[in-house]
């Protein structure tokens, strides 16, 4: 029997810091406290700015960017835990007023301290050849979970003695072996001193202690039950592990495909698809990123998230590519074609409008870099994405999001 509710998912168009937080904000202040959030891909290395309405603001990497609103998060089988840094959110969030409302899938995989320090030295011994990794263990983390002996799921975490000789010998036995697959194996006896800390290991078993009183473990199915579906992406299509640019890509699939799969574990008939951009490009972290320009491309451009790191290095920016934009949309929608009763509504919203002076919007269409209004610049992106509907950004809160409600396609933009 087929479920006739319909579920919403919020994916990034392009490299990731599209503004996807604020519109899932937007979505859930409409959902209330009926909302859930449901994190389908990625992990920690997530970082969602939301400022509500009373002027608190939150760069949210675990909990789901709806939580000022009211609504609840679910971290899916396809959504990497990381104990340490949930702990600090946690916390953080806590500061500001909001204890979350969190919920897990039991087969989700674990981060540990050794997956971190595996990533952080392969990442500083590529030099100029980084791949632009955030340095929180997310890649290592899966691929530790390809050998069963050391993966680590949110399941594994209740039985202390069992956890301690999984730790063990993920320091002990895989660690040196990994670091060795990857050409720096001289690395671990450097560093042998941490990565055999008793005291490192015995503080992350407390600290999964800590995560599992604060989140509830429950089955997919039934925390979906009676809620108002949000699914919030993480990164963009252009980073998708299959799509984007290899080697400069992330280990997940960042578009619909997790997605299809939770709502049909539901017989979900129908989903309604935003896809977000910024009005302009951006990369945070190494690898191509087409039509590219020294500096900030319009005077207005304020980002406090993207701050300068020693793994991604300087926000980096460039023209909107249009082009690029409705090939990567289209890719994706195509593995809709893999589940026939899924219908999907594709929308589009476009971000930091009020950053662009309203003559001044440059962006590439059919391949030529073209000039305009904002008007045309929003027109040009509908009609490359074929979006039946377009939300337009001005602002960095909820409220500064505003439907464009008679769009179609045939170039009239609002009536």
């Amino acid at each position: 029997m087929r479920n006739t509710a319909t579920a919403q998912a919020v994916i990034g168009a392009h490299f990731g810091d599209e503004g996807k937080g604020r519109v899932i904000d937007h979505y859930a202040a409409a959902a209330g406290t009926d909302g859930l959030v449901v994190r389908f891909n990625g992990g920690a290395q997530a970082g969602h700015t939301v400022v509500a309405p009373d002027g608190r603001r939150h760069v949210f990497s675990h909990v789901g960017s709806g939580a000022f609103a009211g609504a609840a998060t679910f971290l899916s089988r396809f959504f990497v835990a990381h104990p340490i840094l949930f702990l600090k959110e946690w916390d953080a969030l806590l500061t500001q007023g909001v204890r979350p409302v969190v919920q897990i899938d039991p087969r989700s995989p674990v981060t540990t301290p050794y997956d971190m320090m595996i990533n952080q030295l392969v990442e500083e011994a590529r030099g100029a050849d980084r791949h632009g990794s955030c340095g929180v263990g997310f890649g290592e983390t899966l691929e530790r979970h390809l050998t069963p002996a050391y993966a680590l799921t949110v399941a594994d975490l209740t039985d202390r003695a069992a956890l301690v000789a999984r730790l063990d010998a993920i320091r002990r036995d895989h660690a040196p072996v990994r670091l060795q697959q990857l050409g720096i194996g001289a690395a671990y006896d450097r560093c042998r001193t941490l990565f055999l800390s008793d005291a490192i290991l015995e503080h992350f078993v407390e600290d999964t202690e800590r995560f599992c009183a604060k989140v509830q473990v429950i089955d997919w199915p039934d925390a979906a039950r009676g809620r108002a579906l949000l699914f919030e992406g993480a990164q963009g299509l252009l980073l998708d592990q299959q799509r984007g640019f290899f080697p400069h890509v992330t280990r997940s699939h960042t578009g619909l495909r997790n997605v299809l799969t939770l709502a049909a574990e539901l017989a979900l008939d129908r989903l309604e698809v935003t896809y977000v951009s910024r009005s302009y490009l951006t990369r945070h972290g190494a690898g191509p990123l087409p039509h590219a320009v020294p500096e900030r491309p319009y005077a207005g451009i304020v980002d406090d998230t993207n701050i300068p790191n020693a793994y991604q290095g300087a926000l980096r920016f460039a023209w909107l590519d249009l082009d690029l934009c409705g090939r990567a949309i289209a890719a994706d929608r195509a593995d809709a074609i893999a589940w026939p009763g899924i219908t999907l509504d594709t929308r589009l919203a476009i971000t930091c409008l009020d950053q662009v002076g309203d003559d001044a919007a440059t962006y590439v269409r059919q391949g030529v870099q073209q000039r305009g209004t904002l008007d045309a610049l929003v027109a040009a992106a509908a009609e490359a994405v074929e979006a039946n509907q377009v939300l337009l950004g001005f602002g960095a809160g909820r409220a500064d999001l505003r439907t464009a409600p008679h769009w179609c396609r045939k170039h009239h933009l609002w009536a």
